[in-house]
């Protein structure tokens, strides 16, 4: 008999692919959903039970939630790649004059910080994982988890005021030097000629491009190799359902003197391989006895995930990329879904 019907493959896949990129918690929403509901919703979708079918489901869904995030930044991983395997090939046949450990220029620093900022997260996952889920993964620590999740971005919108006159800067500071950029553009097209459409979506992804770039530049000069450790590390307070993996490096990025805009873009980048990793090495779950009977509402469950995914990022790119924007409505949200979900479990 089927554990996971379709119903329930449909909603949680739909809360997974949201809320793991916004920052309000992904497993949070994974373990209070079913409990509020009750029923045999609570039953079929329990985290905290060492066997259940809803591992396998949860497997599924965070390979669909980081094959989405590679897919929109495929562009910026392209080069970040490209970068890590230009520095292997300086380590083993070095430029005269530089040094073979050192990266070269901003993608192979950024492709290194990411590796680097992964491997707290990694080791405590693979140590603390279990623990943390079946400890940890009960409604009402949830439900107080997520209420300590909105202290938190509280804390880090605070952080941000701080720089808030930075920030307005780098952002003028990058649409300038793209708008110069693009100014060259067109005129070097006007004399080259070509489809005045196809030249206007050539100028937006080329604008796309150059503010990655300033950021990543931004992100690696600000960060540095301590400050890429310390952000990966705060991504083990995750572990804790009901606290965000994003938030807590956004955070961390603006205490470190990162702009809220760039501190997205880093956690962003660097909660793909850390969750695509997660996936990958739980994948036995899914091709196991666990996933036995579920595999057609895991697939179903997986693409809603993907799809939804993909377009929560895109609007959050957008979203960070306003100044006026703030994370000050995921901190209510929040604060008032984990103390309403622990009033309601703790009176039912």
């Amino acid at each position: 008999m089927s554990t996971l019907t379709y119903a329930e493959a449909g909603v949680i896949g739909l809360l997974q692919g949201v809320t793991e990129l916004f920052p309000i918690s992904s497993l949070g929403h994974a373990v209070l959903v079913p409990a509020i509901i009750g029923g045999s919703w609570g039953q079929d979708l329990d985290v905290s039970k060492a066997e259940s079918p809803y591992l396998a489901f949860i497997v599924g869904l965070h390979v669909a939630t980081a094959t989405a995030m590679i897919i929109y930044f495929w562009r910026d991983w392209l080069r970040i790649v490209k970068g890590f395997f230009a520095s292997i090939g300086h380590v083993i046949a070095p430029a005269p004059g530089t040094r073979r450990f050192q990266p070269q220029d901003t993608n192979q620093m950024l492709a290194w910080m990411i590796i680097l900022a992964t491997i707290p997260v990694g080791l405590a996952g693979l140590a603390l994982e279990h623990a943390f889920r079946v400890y940890f993964s009960k409604p009402l620590l949830t439900a107080s988890f997520l209420f300590v999740n909105g202290l938190i971005l509280i804390a880090g919108e605070r952080a941000r005021r701080r720089h808030a006159d930075m920030e307005a800067q780098e952002i003028a500071a990058d649409l300038q030097a793209v708008s110069e950029r693009q100014k060259a553009a067109v005129a070097a097209g006007a004399h080259g000629g070509g489809g005045r459409h196809s030249s206007g979506q050539r100028q937006m992804k080329q604008q796309h491009a150059n503010l990655a770039v300033e950021a990543d530049q931004r992100i690696v000069r600000r960060t540095g190799w301590l400050g890429a450790f310390l952000l990966g590390a705060s991504q083990i307070l995750a572990l804790l359902p009901g606290i965000s993996r994003d938030g807590t490096v956004m955070v961390a990025g603006m205490f470190r003197g990162l702009s809220r805009q760039d501190a997205a873009r880093f956690s962003f980048l660097l909660s793909a391989p850390v969750i695509l990793a997660a996936g990958v090495l739980k994948i036995p779950d899914l091709t196991g006895p666990l996933g036995a009977g579920i595999r057609g509402p895991i697939l179903f469950g997986s693409l809603v995930s993907g799809i939804a995914a993909f377009f929560s990022l895109r609007f959050l790119v957008r979203y960070f990329s306003d100044p006026k924007r703030t994370l000050t409505p995921f901190a209510i949200y929040c604060l008032a879904v984990g103390l309403g979900a622990f009033i309601y479990l703790s009176v039912r």
